[in-house]
C-alpha cells in the first residue's frame, strides 16, 4: 500500500457503500476523512499517492451533515435560563444527550430573564468544538428581554425591557457581556432598535426578529439595518394579513438588500405550526427555512411540571403550556423528529429535509465553509441515517460519538 506519511501520520478513514449529501443531491460516493476533515480523494490519490487505512461499510446508508440547532432552551431536566452553580454540568449533559438526535452543534438559548441571570450564566457558556463529550457550542442565543409585551408568549412580563436613550448601552448592561453571544432576538418596532441592530451586526452577532407586533415596513427596515433571521415564524408575531403581512411578509419582500437572504426558524413538531403553514412558508421561501427545536428542559423527560426560565410549564404529550394557561411554551420535540415531521408535512425531498437542519443554519451563522456540508476540507461532523431518516450513528471531527445499539454495522 502506498505510504500516506508524506503529508500526515493521521489515519485515513473511507466510508463506503453509502449515499452522501453533497451539492443538494444524494450521491453514491465514498466519504474520506482524516484529522477531523473531509478529504478530496482525487488529491489524496494523485498528489499524495495515498489510500485508506480503515474502510467502513455503511450498508447503503445515507451520510448527511450533522444537524445544527440554533434555538434550544435546554432539555433532560436542564434549563439554560436558570442560574445554577452547576450550570456547566447541565450544558454538558444536554450537549451529550442531543448527539443521539443527530445534533452536532447548537446555540444554547436563554429566554427573557432578569439581568442577574445573564450576568451569572453567560460567563459560563463558552464556544467550543464538539467531540465525544458532546455537541459543539456555537455561542448563545439570547431571546429577549427586548421584546413586545403583546407577543411575549411564554416570556415573563416583569422581566421585559425597552431601549432607553443609550440603547446599545442598555443592552450591554442587561446582558453583561456579548463575548459568547451568537444570536439576539428582539422586536424591531421598539424605539431605537435600528441602532442596536446595526451595533450587534457590526460585532458579527446575528439579529433575529421575533416576539413582535412589527408591521412589514418595520421588519424590512430592520433587515436593511442588518437583521437576517426570524425567530419561530408565525409564533409570537402578528398573524399574516393580506394588507400588511407583518414579519411573515419578509419571506417574499422585494425590499431585501441585494445579495442578502432572510432566514426563518420553524418548530416542526406538529404542535407549534400546522402542516399547511409549514408548506406555505416552505413553498414561499425554501432557501431560508431553518428547523429549530425550541426545546425546553422537559425534552426527554416524562410529562408533568418543569421549568422554562422564570416560569413553570406543564407537559402533556407533545404539548407544553405555561402552567394553568393554554400559552404554548417551547417544545419537547427532538431535532431528528422535527426533520422527519417536516419531510412528511411538506412532501419535500430527503435532501431538502436534511439541509433545513444542517446547511441552512450554517449559512445563517456564516459558517457554511466548515459546518453544514460534506464539502472537501469542511469539518467531518456527519450522521449515518437510514432511508426513514432515523439516526444510526453520529460523528464529530470524524470520530464516532454516538451509535444506535442495534446498528449492526
Amino acid at each position: 500500500m502506498p505510504s500516506n506519511k508524506s503529508v500526515s501520520d493521521a489515519p485515513i478513514v473511507q466510508f463506503t457503500n453509502c449515499r452522501i449529501l453533497r451539492d443538494h443531491q444524494l450521491q453514491r460516493e465514498d466519504l474520506w476523512v482524516r484529522e477531523g476533515r473531509i478529504l478530496n480523494p482525487e488529491k489524496l490519490f494523485f498528489d499524495e499517492k495515498g489510500s485508506a487505512d480503515v474502510q467502513l461499510d455503511c450498508k447503503d446508508s445515507i451520510i448527511a451533515p450533522g444537524f445544527i440547532d440554533v434555538q434550544i432552551n435546554g432539555g433532560f431536566g436542564v434549563d439554560f435560563s436558570l442560574a445554577t452553580d452547576d450550570f456547566k454540568s447541565g450544558i454538558d449533559l444536554v450537549s451529550q444527550k442531543i448527539l443521539s438526535h443527530g445534533v452536532t452543534s447548537f446555540c444554547p438559548t436563554l429566554v427573557t430573564s432578569p439581568p442577574s441571570v445573564y450576568h451569572q450564566v453567560l460567563p459560563q457558556i463558552s464556544v467550543r468544538n464538539g467531540g465525544a463529550h458532546g455537541a459543539g457550542i456555537l455561542g448563545a442565543h439570547l431571546e429577549g428581554p427586548f421584546i413586545s409585551k403583546e407577543k411575549k408568549g411564554a416570556h415573563p412580563e416583569h422581566c421585559l425591557r425597552t431601549f432607553e436613550a443609550g440603547a446599545f448601552q442598555d443592552l450591554l448592561a442587561t446582558y453583561g457581556s456579548l463575548d459568547c453571544v451568537q444570536i439576539v432576538t428582539l422586536a424591531p418596532e421598539m424605539r431605537r432598535s435600528s441602532e442596536v441592530i446595526q451595533e450587534l451586526t457590526k460585532r458579527g452577532i446575528c439579529v433575529s426578529l421575533g416576539h413582535s407586533v412589527a408591521n412589514l415596513s418595520q421588519a424590512e427596515e430592520a433587515v436593511q439595518h442588518g437583521a437576517t433571521f426570524i425567530t419561530h415564524l408565525f409564533n409570537a408575531m402578528l398573524p399574516f394579513h393580506h394588507r400588511d403581512p407583518g414579519i411573515v411578509g419578509l419571506l417574499t419582500s422585494d425590499k431585501i438588500p441585494a445579495g442578502r437572504r432572510v432566514f426563518y426558524g420553524m418548530i416542526s413538531d406538529g404542535i407549534h405550526t400546522n402542516p399547511a403553514a409549514l408548506r406555505i412558508a416552505h413553498r414561499a421561501h425554501p432557501k431560508g427555512l431553518v428547523l429549530v427545536t425550541d426545546a425546553i428542559a422537559g425534552m426527554g423527560l416524562a410529562p408533568g411540571r418543569h421549568t422554562l426560565g422564570q416560569q413553570v410549564v406543564e407537559i402533556d404529550g407533545l404539548n407544553t403550556y405555561i402552567a394553568g394557561t393554554k400559552t404554548l411554551s417551547g417544545s419537547v420535540a427532538t431535532m431528528d423528529t422535527c426533520v422527519r415531521h417536516f419531510r412528511e408535512a411538506t412532501g419535500c425531498s430527503v435532501e431538502t429535509a436534511l439541509e433545513v437542519a444542517s446547511l441552512h443554519p450554517a449559512q445563517l451563522l456564516g459558517i457554511e465553509h466548515k459546518k453544514g456540508t460534506l464539502n472537501y476540507d469542511s469539518d467531518a461532523d456527519f450522521l449515518i441515517l437510514n432511508d426513514n431518516l432515523y439516526v444510526q450513528a453520529t460523528y464529530i471531527a470524524g470520530e464516532e460519538v454516538w451509535q444506535q445499539d442495534v446498528m449492526g454495522m
